[in-house]
């Protein structure tokens, strides 16, 4: 058996998906959220082959269920239930392994991890270098060892893929007793999204990955760019938390740090009050007053300066990181685009390579403006440089990592 039953858990709410790896197929999927409230609500889908259609042709039915949901563990038996009541029926799937996504890592985890409860104290532990995320993945774990003990559970860490970075990438020039004392550095993220991509870009070109220089850009509300040198992350756009790098929907990215001291000074703001405004009231929403990239280019379109300037700030962002990693690996074979802004937004794909002919970067306007999903090629035949879209699929990604472990 191949099943995987993935987990990515937040503070009120966790996401699964239920994978046979060997098949890529999504069994069942499902969204309980709202955990905590007295008006919980919880969404399963169901995906099962279409009995007349073509053998990848699929059915999906969705079912949604309104109910208390105390916490983490009352989810998922809320969860159970779905697959109970609708199926697919979890004694005849039973997962062979849980997947757990965990935003932080540190330097301490650099693959994927058997979680047992040391695991789980470090990644409390760990929790210091990511206080929103970290304490909701150790809930999701300790909830779903409780649904499922006799299975092993698998940390995947969004920052091990970047455990490669070489130190002139991920050292900060700050004092480096203060620096070694607090665990400061470069640990970037999104990494089972750069890891995925990159290796199903090789595969798609017909080249080994250890021959490629790559870069990936996934693109979402969160955004990061990556620089991948034969498999290996050699350079990433965020760092010791995902706030740095790239302009995102809510998020600031790179900023002069001594506008946080400016702003303490002369605007009054508290520590908290600059991590809300950076985090969450910064990046395209803080210039534009929209986070979604839809939002905004439907503004643009309605002669919105604001959006049209965010928009240019945006791009301008992109095209510095992609001269930086084109620098940083001597030129790339292959640059992909992923997530939700980079695989269907052929605007932002053409604007951010629109400077790189002198590099031999060519994208083919209509191959970039063709509206179909899968994996494709977006530039031209004599580019240098191979532009690919790559639809990413984190959940398959640490499928795959946690069963290698449970077999292991």
């Amino acid at each position: 058996m191949s099943v995987v039953l993935v987990v990515n858990s937040g503070s009120s709410s966790f996401k699964y998906q239920l994978l046979d790896v060997e098949s890529e197929r999504v069994l069942a999927s499902g969204l309980v959220e709202r955990i905590g409230q007295a008006d919980g609500h919880s969404t399963h889908t169901v995906t099962n082959p279409h009995p007349e259609g073509a053998a990848s042709a699929m059915l999906e039915a969705t079912y949604e269920r309104e109910l208390p949901i105390a916490d983490h563990t009352a989810g998922f038996r809320v969860m159970l239930d779905a697959f109970a009541e609708h199926g697919p029926s979890l004694s005849d799937n039973a997962p062979v392994a849980v997947g757990h996504r965990v935003v932080h890592g540190g330097a301490r985890f650099f693959e994927p991890t058997l979680i047992t409860p040391l695991v789980e104290i470090n990644i409390d532990e760990l929790s210091v270098l990511a206080p929103l995320h970290n304490p909701a993945n150790l809930e999701g774990i300790k909830a779903a060892r409780t649904a499922f003990p006799d299975v092993p559970h698998v940390a995947v860490f969004d920052t091990a893929f970047h455990q490669t970075l070489p130190p002139a990438a991920y050292t900060y020039a700050i004092d480096a007793k203060l620096a070694a004392a607090h665990r400061i550095r470069r640990y970037g993220f999104h990494g089972t999204s750069h890891k995925f991509v990159s290796e199903a870009a090789a595969a798609f070109v017909g080249r080994p990955l250890a021959d490629l220089r790559q870069i990936v850009f996934h693109l979402g509300n969160g955004a990061s760019v990556s620089a991948i040198d034969g498999g290996r992350s050699v350079d990433t756009s965020m760092g010791l938390t995902p706030l740095e790098g790239l302009v995102m929907g809510t998020r600031s990215g790179d900023i002069d740090p001594a506008v946080l001291f400016h702003l303490a000074r002369r605007a009054g703001l508290s520590i908290d009050d600059l991590d809300d405004l950076l985090n969450k009231r910064s990046g395209l929403l803080g210039l534009a007053g929209v986070s979604d990239m839809r939002d905004l280019e439907s503004a643009m379109r309605e002669g919105d300066a604001a959006a049209a300037l965010a928009y240019d700030v945006y791009v301008h962002r992109l095209r510095a990181y992609a001269g930086a990693y084109l620098a940083a690996l001597g030129g790339a074979d292959v640059i992909s685009f992923t997530a939700g802004v980079g695989e269907n937004d052929p605007g932002i794909r053409a604007a951010a390579l629109a400077t790189f002919g002198f590099a031999g970067i060519e994208i083919d306007a209509a191959r970039n403006e063709e509206r179909r999903g899968g994996m494709r090629v977006i530039s031209t035949d004599s580019s240098r440089t191979i532009v690919l879209v790559v639809p990413t699929d984190e959940e398959l990604e640490i499928a795959r990592q946690a069963l290698a472990v449970a077999r292991a």
